[in-house]
C-alpha cells in the first residue's frame, strides 16, 4: 500500500484502481497522482483481489473497467456497494450506450464514463461523485434525481414491458456463470456437468438470464453480453489449428 495513505490529509480523496490494461492503469496512475487532494491506493488487474483490498481499506472512490477477467465491472460493483456502502463507484469502459448505462446505476455505480473522457473531466467526475452525487453524461444528480433518471430510462427503452425493471435487475453470480459459459458455446447439458447441477437448473437460470436481458434466445443473450463487455471469449489453445511454418 501506498506509504502517503497513512498520512493523507481528511480532506483528500483515496481512489483504487480495478484496469486490467497496464498501459491504461499507469495512465490513471499518472494522471490523477498529479492532483493534491487525489491519493491512490491501491492498483489492480483483477475484481477479486479488488473486492478483498476495498474491504480491507475502504476506498473513498474505486474506478472500475467493466471488461474484467474472473467477473466484471458490474458483478463487482453490485457486491462492492454491498460490503462498503460508503464507496462511491466510478465505471470506465469503451462499451457506451443508454442500457449500459442503465445497468452500471442499477448496479450501484455512481458514475460511467467512456474511456476516451478527458484527465480533467474524470477529476470532476472523481470529486463529484466523493461528494456524494451521480454523473450521468453532462447531469450531476442527487439520489432522488438518479432514481427518476433510471425509472425515465428503464420506461423508454421497454414501453411495451409491464415491468420493464424486471429487465434491468442485476444478473446473480451464477448467472453471470452461465452467462459466460454459452458465449464459450456450451450446451445447458455440458454447464450442467461442468457446474455439478441438473439441466432444468440450468434451464431455469437461462429463462431469467433471457428475461432480464429482454432478448430472445440464447444467441442474442451472447452478443449482448460480448457487446457489453461483461464476459471474454475463452478459447482453449489447444483446440486452435495453427499453420506449421512449411505450410506458409
Amino acid at each position: 500500500m501506498d506509504n502517503r495513505f497513512l498520512n493523507r490529509r481528511y480532506d483528500q480523496i483515496s481512489i483504487m484502481i480495478v484496469e486490467d490494461h497496464p498501459l491504461f492503469r499507469d495512465g490513471l496512475n499518472a494522471a490523477l497522482s498529479l492532483e493534491d487532494d487525489l491519493i491512490i491506493i491501491g492498483s489492480y488487474a483483477d475484481g477479486e483481489i479488488a473486492l478483498e483490498m476495498a474491504q480491507k481499506f475502504h476506498p473513498d472512490i474505486v474506478l472500475i473497467d467493466v471488461n474484467l477477467p474472473s467477473m466484471n465491472g458490474l458483478q463487482v460493483t453490485r457486491m462492492l456497494k454491498a460490503q462498503s456502502p460508503g464507496t462511491a463507484v466510478v465505471v470506465l469502459t469503451a462499451y457506451h450506450d443508454s442500457e449500459q448505462v442503465l445497468h452500471a446505476m442499477r448496479a450501484g455505480a455512481s458514475a460511467y464514463c467512456a474511456k476516451d473522457i478527458t484527465p480533467t473531466d474524470l477529476i470532476d467526475v472523481i470529486r463529484a461523485a466523493a461528494a456524494g452525487y451521480y454523473i450521468v453524461g453532462t447531469q450531476k444528480l442527487d439520489s432522488d434525481a438518479l432514481q427518476k433518471w433510471i425509472n425515465r430510462g428503464v420506461e423508454a427503452i421497454s414501453p411495451y414491458v409491464v415491468d420493464p425493471n424486471e429487465h434491468y435487475s442485476p444478473l446473480s453470480p451464477r448467472e453471470m456463470e452461465i452467462l459466460q459459459f454459452v458465449t464459450n458455446g456450451m450446451s445447458n447439458k455440458e454447464i450442467a456437468v461442468k457446474l455439478r447441477i441438473s439441466q432444468q437448473t440450468v434451464k431455469n437460470h437461462m429463462t431469467s438470464i433471457l428475461k432480464k436481458l429482454n432478448v430472445q434466445d440464447r444467441t442474442q443473450a451472447a452478443v449482448a453480453s460480448l457487446r457489453h463487455g461483461w464476459v471474454r471469449l475463452q478459447i482453449d489453445p489447444s483446440e486452435l489449428h495453427l499453420p506449421d511454418v512449411d505450410d506458409e
